[in-house]
């Protein structure tokens, strides 16, 4: 049985991105031994030297930290399961991480949906994704691009050597616009920024959405900030979250916020990668216990959102 602390981390990026660079440097240190691997191709990693376990029923490759690679079947969920079963049999103990590296063209949203039949194994699910510098904001007009950046708990900033200031800054803003609510990996410390990048953290500093907004708007990405001025029952809420998920569908790309709710001693934690919500969990925080969720949504009115039953005592900003 898989420990109930491995983190599931789902590796995004457009086409070109760095995200496979990104993937095999972190593959090399000390510190990634004990990572399981999940690609679409295993030679896209650059196994140089990794073994081809034989005799299972999966296509292995042992690393030489001890780490696994193996490539995606058609079911997430199963692969995963025959991944675990194929380390316990090759004698090695439940991974600390596992890495979905996604392709190129892949949203975030579908593919934590597909998670759901693992529930019981207790996975800590992150979305990682990379944002080129370089030619990062003339993806803006691809919503795979778009989704996987706003879904997207940790955005690494990659090519920071080729990219100029002004791309540097213009990539800063691109993203403090779209996805506030995203820890940003940018530095130029390298081992720094694979350990950030592959570390799945509590969002202690969830409070910093308050934060004043940024003059980058995207044309198409609208970022709603949604004050709660009360507490609300948990099945109204829960109500207005579906709706919410209903009227937006694939318009609907992150969800993220604090809800004090009747009942509950602290806030829950409230959070969406498109319509697939994470189990809302309680969350104690420094400061005042502020109410809040912070949408991020694509071609949306605002007063769609405004007018969605069940009426909440809340108040919508668009930042």
């Amino acid at each position: 049985m898989i420990a109930a602390s491995t983190d599931f981390i789902v590796l995004t990026g457009f086409l070109g991105s760095g995200k496979t660079t990104l993937l095999r440097d972190y593959l090399a240190l000390p510190e990634a031994a004990n990572t399981a691997v999940i690609v679409n191709e295993a030679g896209e990693i650059g196994l140089d030297g990794a073994i081809v376990a034989e005799g299972g029923t999966l296509p292995v490759a042992l690393l030489s930290n001890g780490c696994v690679c193996c490539s995606l079947g058609g079911d997430l969920a199963q692969t995963v399961l025959r991944l675990l079963d194929e380390r316990e049999r090759l004698g090695l103990p439940p991974p600390a991480r596992i890495v979905l590296e996604t392709s190129g063209l892949a949203k975030p949203g579908p593919i934590l949906r597909s998670l759901a039949a693992l529930a019981p194994l207790r996975l800590r699910v992150g979305v990682v994704a990379t944002f080129d510098c370089v030619r990062g904001t003339e993806l803006e007009s691809f919503d795979e691009a778009a989704a996987q950046w706003v879904g997207a708990q940790t955005l690494v900033l990659t090519k920071r050597d080729v990219a100029s200031d002004t791309a540097l800054q213009v990539a800063r803003s691109a993203i403090a616009g779209m996805n506030p609510t995203a820890d940003i990996v940018d530095s130029d410390d390298r081992h720094g920024v694979l350990l950030a990048a592959f570390t799945l953290r509590t969002p202690a500093q969830i409070g910093r959405l308050w934060a004043e907004p940024t003059d980058m708007r995207h044309p198409r990405i609208c970022v709603v900030l949604a004050r709660l001025h009360e507490m609300v029952a948990w099945d109204d809420l829960a109500a207005w979250l579906d709706n919410l998920a209903g009227l937006c569908g694939e318009r609907l790309l992150r969800v993220k916020g604090l809800v004090r709710v009747t009942g509950a001693l602290r806030p829950l934690l409230v959070q969406s990668v498109g319509t697939f919500f994470a189990a809302p969990r309680p969350l104690a925080v420094d400061g005042e216990e502020r109410s809040f969720l912070v949408l991020i949504l694509r071609d949306v009115d605002m007063q769609e959102i405004e007018t969605l039953p069940p009426a909440l005592p809340l108040t919508c900003t668009a930042r």
